[in-house]
């Protein structure tokens, strides 16, 4: 199956617009992250990672996540771009999100920009915002994108479409 990408509206972006390899860009859109009824994250200071075919993944500072909510791991992954993901399961209000956040300890030429950050998969927490606005998380339960009415798709992740 060949993807035919959406044409985007006005304020809107394509996720066929963004490049491979990914990039980075800071964003200053309000970031909040919920889970087990708390706010467990909260910035302004965040990193987008757009790449073809993905909703953006949102990357915080490590210093506006809460104290104590984010806990060593098992396992690792490595992105072909950015190098070996460290884990984290996020710990709040009694909730137990196992290996649902990733960093980036040292990552790779390029990337620089994503140590001291963190990112969690929308779809294992109570609910992710950007700018108010609830985040759908990406299909397939492996990526991590975040998708809003900012971006149109179609989206990597759901089912025939892993060879895109």
């Amino acid at each position: 199956m060949r993807a035919v990408p959406e044409v985007p509206g006005p304020g809107q972006e394509s996720v066929w617009d963004y490049p491979r390899p990914p990039r980075v860009e800071p964003s200053n859109e309000l970031v909040e992250v919920r889970l087990g009824g708390v706010l467990v994250a909260r910035s302004t200071r965040t990193l987008r990672v757009l790449e073809t075919s993905h909703p953006p993944t949102y990357y915080l500072p490590v210093e506006d996540v809460a104290a104590g909510v984010l806990h060593p791991a098992a396992g690792s992954t490595r992105c072909e771009f950015k190098g070996d993901a460290a884990y984290l399961d996020v710990v709040a209000g009694g909730s137990v999100a196992r290996s649902a956040a990733w960093t980036y300890p040292d990552p790779w030429p390029g990337f620089e920009a994503l140590a001291g950050h963190v990112a969690v998969m929308p779809g294992a927490m109570d609910e992710c915002r950007v700018d108010g606005e609830v985040v759908v998380p990406q299909e397939g339960g492996f990526y991590g994108g975040w998708v809003t009415s900012r971006v149109v798709g179609p989206f990597k992740g759901g089912p025939g479409t892993w060879g895109w």
